[in-house]
């Protein structure tokens, strides 16, 4: 097989099985090569990526050997991105009787779902994420394609439980906009032993569902190793949640306009953690993220709430 073809097939291979160990010995037997011309090949994709700057690929010691792939967002991608997404939200005619933002078709977008899952698993790939947890509905596809590139199921949280699920631990909770007692609920088998979560959500305003979720988990022991949201309002400044992590932030849609603008977190790749091993309880200092010229990104239109 020529080496040409070889690096085709190792790339599709690590591609397709992000963040999972793919064993030399393996690939060595399955396409008919040394695993020194294959230390080659990897040498060679590892530094085609880096210099792209979409992804990075890791090598894993031991007897066996074996690499695999983490995926990275280009910095020039990322602000084009951001751009393109400042300029859909801000569109007046998605602002909603109440003071809401109509965000269900960006949510429904593959290329948006896309991003989004790419930039979530880079910002906690190193974090050992075990289980991605989110609370229907709309959080459930940016839950699944973050999953996807760090390779770990999705667990659900219902509203309702359903019995279909088997047995189910459920936690009540004051909603944090409509001050109301709500209920939601998770099956026992979705949590696995030990579990290392990553919170995948759509929307936080004041953070109450996000900490409603941390409570539920708690009930699993489980360490909740960060809370990461498509979009999250200016205000209250002050959440609920100690930590988290947002693309964008929302201003105030009280006058009928659109303020929102990304996040460093969408824009740079920052290599920090954001809670510390214990989880998100006790966690007392994060690094900050570099500073990130957001003016080119502030997009304002004047709307009417109907």
């Amino acid at each position: 097989m020529r080496r040409s073809e070889r690096l085709i097939r190792i790339t599709q291979r690590l591609v397709d099985q992000p963040n999972q160990a793919v064993s030399l010995s393996d690939l060595a037997e399955r396409l008919g090569a040394a695993k020194s011309s294959l230390s080659e090949d990897v040498a060679m994709l590892r530094s085609a990526l880096a210099a792209e700057g979409s992804g990075a690929v890791v090598s894993i010691p031991g007897a066996a050997g074996g690499v695999k792939y983490l995926v990275r967002v280009p910095e020039e991608r990322r602000a084009e991105f951001c751009h393109s997404l400042v300029e859909r939200l801000s569109d007046p005619a998605r602002v909603l009787p109440g003071g809401f933002l109509f965000m269900s078709d960006l949510l429904g977008d593959p290329d948006v779902l896309d991003f989004t899952g790419r930039v979530f698993a880079e910002e906690f790939c190193q974090r050992d994420v075990n289980v991605v947890v989110t609370v229907e509905t709309k959080g459930i596809p940016l839950a699944v394609s973050t999953a996807r590139y760090l390779h770990v199921p999705v667990a659900v949280v219902r509203r309702e439980h359903r019995v279909t699920e088997g047995p189910a631990v459920s936690l009540h909770y004051v909603s944090g906009s409509e001050r109301r007692i709500q209920t939601m609920s998770v099956s026992k088998r979705l949590i696995p032993p030990h579990a290392r979560v990553l919170v995948i959500d759509d929307f936080m305003k004041a953070g109450a569902t996000a900490r409603a979720v941390c409570n539920l988990l708690a009930e699993f022991s489980a360490k909740v190793l960060g809370i990461a949201v498509f979009m999250a309002t200016q205000e209250p400044a002050k959440k609920l949640v100690s930590e988290y992590s947002s693309l964008f932030q929302l201003g105030s849609l009280d006058d009928g306009q659109v303020r929102v603008q990304p996040t460093p977190v969408a824009l740079t790749a920052v290599a920090k953690p954001l809670v510390g091993e214990e989880g998100m309880e006790g966690v007392t200092a994060v690094a900050a993220a570099p500073a990130v010229d957001l003016s080119r990104f502030t997009h304002v239109q004047e709307g009417v709430n109907e």
